[in-house]
């Protein structure tokens, strides 16, 4: 089985909630929270900050807490991902789109009637907890478990495990 372990970065001030557009292979894109994979040696919290700074010029100096984690397994593509998501507790730097992975092109702070906005269409994995989180944040550390069915990612169906 294939697994990936991803982390994703709450970072927010007054303009709002930062998300970015991750520009996919097929030309659609879908915004999410900044952040990516995890390397090999890399621990989620060193792969946050470095993904974040690539992606966005933003450095975070430390991240205040985890605030949820997301395990989806795709059943018929043999394929786990597991992913943490932390709050940020301040960053510094100008907002500078360098992705040099090229996935990420565009990234904006966006108020909670945004947020909504962006994430119409999206894997209900990235939707469902931001949208959870929008609605009022939570001090603890929540999990959220979803079962994907499909063979492509554009015929992708996941059903929440834990309600």
């Amino acid at each position: 089985m294939r697994e990936w372990k991803v982390a994703g970065g709450l970072l927010a001030d007054e303009r709002g909630l930062l998300l970015v557009a991750n520009t996919r292979r097929n030309g659609s894109i879908d915004w999410t929270t900044p952040g990516g994979v995890v390397d090999e040696g890399e621990s989620p919290i060193e792969a946050l900050g470095r993904e974040v700074a690539e992606e966005t010029g933003l450095y975070v100096p430390c991240w205040e807490r985890l605030c949820w984690t997301v395990s989806v397994e795709f059943i018929e593509m043999d394929m786990s991902l597991d992913v943490e998501v932390h709050l940020a507790e301040s960053f510094t730097g100008r907002l500078v789109i360098d992705d040099p992975d090229g996935i990420v092109t565009a990234a904006e702070f966006v108020d909670r009637r945004g947020v909504v906005d962006r994430l119409v269409g999206a894997s209900l994995w990235v939707a469902e907890p931001l949208h959870d989180w929008m609605a009022g944040p939570w001090n603890d550390v929540r999990h959220y478990d979803y079962a994907a069915h499909g063979s492509r990612p554009s015929e992708l169906r996941a059903e929440r495990r834990n309600p």
